[in-house]
C-alpha cells in the first residue's frame, strides 16, 4: 500500500500570531528567511545567545525583535507557535517539551516526529499561494516542485484572480448558482488532454 501524506494544508495570518524561533544561527536564519519571505508582515521573535550577522540584517529589514538571552521557558507566553532552530538537539528538545505542555504548535528543526507541522515548499504569485509539502521526507523533492510551479503558473494569474472577486461580486443568486457561474468561466484554466495525445 502507498504511503499517504496526512497533513492538513492551512495558511495561517502569521501577522495576527505570535511565533517564537528559538536559535540565532544557520538554521534559525533559515527558519526565519523563509516565514518572512512568505509572509513578510510575520509577528516574530527571535531568541539566542547571539546572532549571525545576516540573521541581525533580516531582522532589522523586518522589524523582528532579537533577544540576546540563553531559551528560558518563559519566552514561551502569550506566544501561539514556537520553532526550535538551534544546533542543540538537546535543547530543541526541551523547547518541545515546554511548548506541548502550553498546547502551542512547534516545529523542531530536523526532527520530523517532533514537528506538529512543517515549513513546506511555497509558491507565491500575488494572492495566489501554493504550499508543497513532502511529509517532511525531502525538502529537495519541494524545493524542486516549487521551482517548477513558479515557471508553469503564469505572471498574469493573480490579475485574474483579481478581476474574478471583482466579477463574483456582481453576481446574482445563492451561493451554487455562484459557484456554478464561476466554476463556468475558470474551466479553461483546466487543460485537458486530448485522447488523440
Amino acid at each position: 500500500m502507498q504511503a499517504r501524506n496526512e497533513l492538513y494544508p492551512v495558511f495561517l495570518k502569521v501577522n495576527n500570531l505570535n511565533i517564537l524561533v528559538v536559535g540565532g544561527g544557520n538554521v534559525g536564519h533559515e527558519k526565519l528567511h523563509f516565514l518572512l519571505k512568505s509572509s513578510p508582515n510575520a509577528n516574530v521573535e527571535v531568541v539566542a545567545k547571539w546572532f549571525a550577522p545576516e540573521t541581525e540584517a533580516l531582522a532589522k529589514k523586518h522589524g523582528v525583535k532579537l533577544i540576546k538571552s540563553r531559551y528560558k521557558r518563559k519566552f514561551l507566553k502569550r506566544r501561539h507557535v514556537v520553532v526550535a532552530a538551534t544546533n542543540d538537539a538537546k535543547l530543541n528538545k526541551r523547547v518541545h517539551k515546554h511548548a506541548k505542555k502550553r498546547y502551542l504548535l512547534a516545529n523542531i528543526a530536523d526532527t520530523p516526529e517532533l514537528c506538529d507541522f512543517y515549513m513546506g515548499g511555497i509558491v507565491n504569485k500575488g494572492n495566489v499561494k501554493i504550499a508543497i509539502s513532502t511529509n517532511g521526507k525531502s525538502p529537495t523533492t519541494a524545493k524542486r516542485l516549487r521551482q517548477f510551479f513558479e515557471e508553469v503558473i503564469p505572471e498574469d494569474v493573480n490579475k485574474m484572480v483579481e478581476n474574478l472577486n471583482e466579477y463574483r461580486k456582481t453576481i446574482k443568486g445563492d451561493f451554487e448558482a455562484k459557484v456554478e457561474q464561476l466554476n463556468t468561466i475558470t474551466e479553461s484554466l483546466i487543460v485537458k488532454k486530448d485522447k488523440n495525445d
